[in-house]
């Protein structure tokens, strides 16, 4: 049972760092700390679409799953069911790139705007 909670509270943790990575630029504005995690963050998003690779947090995800149960499927929490239907969406990887660098672009204007 531990595992499936964690695995839980893992996608419920990637569903949040998604949303900063979309509107983190809005806050990043005002506070330097913030604007320093979120610019990392989106160069790490940024470059794992390069690379073809998965989010950590997803690796972890589906390791805790694993060690819950291997042929688990969905009958926990209807709330991390659909978290994941949003975070694991099925677009093909050349839409997934492009929204990536929509969103680095995006969050420039709006770091850039902030400053003139």
């Amino acid at each position: 049972m531990p595992y499936k909670i964690l695995a839980d509270v893992v996608v419920f943790v990637h569903f949040l760092w998604i949303i900063f990575l979309i509107s983190g630029a809005f806050l990043g504005a005002r506070y330097k700390a913030v604007k320093v995690i979120h610019i990392s963050g989106l160069i790490f998003a940024f470059s794992i679409q390069i690379f073809d690779r998965h989010c950590p947090l997803t690796h972890l995800e589906v390791w805790f799953r694993s060690k819950h149960d291997p042929s688990l499927s969905y009958t926990g929490s209807f709330l991390i069911h659909y978290v994941e239907k949003i975070i694991y969406i099925g677009l093909p990887q050349y839409v997934i790139a492009m929204l990536t660098v929509f969103l680095c672009v995006f969050n420039g204007w709006v770091y850039l705007r902030k400053r003139a």
